[in-house]
């Protein structure tokens, strides 16, 4: 029986969202031990990261040659339910709440995006030389200007830096697709490789960036705008549109509201294993001023029949009064 050429689309996105999801555990904890981009390009964890993400991406180029970009791009979100739970299982933390919740509306609003997206045939357009070339300027346009907002130092930066690298994500896998529909000998072919590569690259080093600031955030954000980034360049410019007419449009505004909400949830920082928030440190305190304290203890009297001596040094003392020495004894300071 031979699969259907969305059936193998999904497949391949499937696994193409484990390995994606891999890395970007595996650079998360890279950025967390090192200080700049520089420093991991030095350790052999980042380099693991970048073979993850080179294998994901071939197969979602694979994936982009059987199945539309409405239809692939949304997939990758998968990578966000996977990486959550595995960066706790590394970390040793334990998932909240919040962020299940938060995997949860995400995982909803992508199916209902996927309902409305998957028309069940291989794509057959591609963009066009001169479309290409707008793309490439605007989103370079709009990249240079995330990166100059964005602030290592604030999670706000971080944001904008995976925002960045979602967007560099999607136009690079937009011009993927021409690669997989006419893969084709030509100097316009070379050329879209070239920035395919160019805004794949982007795309890592700004992720990298990105997961400086944690993992759960920038990873759901930058895994939300690479879908939206690439459908709407599809709905726009490729003539992919939303099945079911209006109600279609309407689930797949729903499903992207339910995807921002799980983004947001997610982007929320997590407390550390084993820190107490605040809360539970100011009732710590209010503990302790309602207990009542202990009344204070003198110092107990050297024992009866008990005289104080003096080590000697050498020879007698210089005069006849004598000085206690004290020493500890069972945690507590006495004369002898």
């Amino acid at each position: 029986m031979t699969a259907s050429p969305v059936s193998l689309a999904v497949a391949l996105s499937l696994v193409s969202a484990i390995c994606y999801a891999t890395a970007a555990v595996v650079q998360e904890r890279t950025a967390a031990n090192t200080a700049s981009v520089r420093g991991a390009l030095l350790r052999s964890s980042w380099w693991w990261a970048v073979a993850l993400n080179a294998t994901g991406a071939l197969l979602h180029v694979v994936a982009l040659r059987y199945g539309p970009l409405t239809l692939v791009q949304p997939l990758g979100a998968l990578s966000l339910v996977v990486a959550v739970p595995l960066s706790s299982l590394v970390t040793g933390r334990r998932t909240s709440v919040t962020q299940w919740q938060g995997m949860a509306l995400t995982l909803v609003g992508l199916t209902a995006l996927l309902t409305v997206t998957a028309s069940g045939n291989a794509p057959e357009d591609s963009l066009r030389a001169g479309e290409i070339l707008v793309l490439s300027l605007a989103a370079a346009a709009v990249l240079a200007a995330l990166i100059r907002f964005a602030s290592d130092r604030s999670a706000s930066g971080g944001l904008a830096l995976a925002a960045a690298s979602g967007i560099s994500s999607g136009v690079g896998s937009t011009l993927a697709q021409k690669l997989a529909v006419e893969p084709t000998l030509s100097w316009s072919v070379a050329l879209v490789a070239a920035l395919t590569v160019a805004f794949a690259v982007a795309g890592l080093l700004l992720s990298q960036k990105a997961y400086r600031s944690g993992l759960g955030g920038p990873l759901a954000l930058l895994t939300l705008v690479n879908p939206v980034t690439a459908s709407a360049i599809g709905i726009t410019l490729l003539g992919e549109g939303f099945l079911y007419g209006e109600t279609g449009t309407l689930l797949a505004l729903a499903g992207a509201a339910a995807a921002v909400r799980g983004v947001t949830l997610l982007s929320r920082p997590q407390p550390l294993h084993g820190h107490p928030d605040r809360s539970g440190d100011r009732d710590l305190q209010h503990a302790d001023h309602d207990q009542p304290r202990a009344p204070h203890q003198p110092a107990p009297e050297p024992a009866p029949g008990l005289r104080p001596v003096r080590l000697l040094r050498s020879g007698a003392p210089r005069t006849g009064l004598l000085r206690p020495v004290g020493v500890d004894m069972s945690g507590t300071s006495r004369a002898i």
